[in-house]
């Protein structure tokens, strides 16, 4: 009885799949929608079903085709070797940093 019943449910099933198929219209009594501001002519349904270029972007995901050797960079310049900071200019003393905003004032 259950093999009946799963071969009713996939009879119906492919019934149900195979409607036909034909050119969108609208309902009888409607109209397309109107024509855009600035565009040229109204849009068929056809256009109006097709995702703009934007919507669906190209996906790039390996941004190098085939193996290459790099350029030579002449601004890529290894870090200085052993050397100190700068000195200070001539003729500054160096304050003390202190954390000291002044005196408290009551109010």
């Amino acid at each position: 009885m259950s093999r009946s019943r799963l071969a009713l449910l996939a009879l119906i099933a492919l019934l149900g799949g195979c409607g036909s198929v034909t050119d969108l219209k609208p309902a009888p009594g409607e109209h397309l929608p109107v024509k855009p501001a600035m565009a040229r002519t109204t849009p068929t349904p056809a256009e109006l079903l097709t995702a703009p270029t934007y919507a669906k972007p190209d996906r790039v995901d390996e941004l190098v085709k085939r193996s290459q050797p790099r350029h030579v960079d002449p601004f890529d310049l290894p870090p200085p070797t052993g050397s100190a900071a700068p000195p200070e200019p001539a003729g500054t003393d160096p304050e003390p940093a202190t954390n000291e905003t002044g005196p408290v004032v009551p109010q």
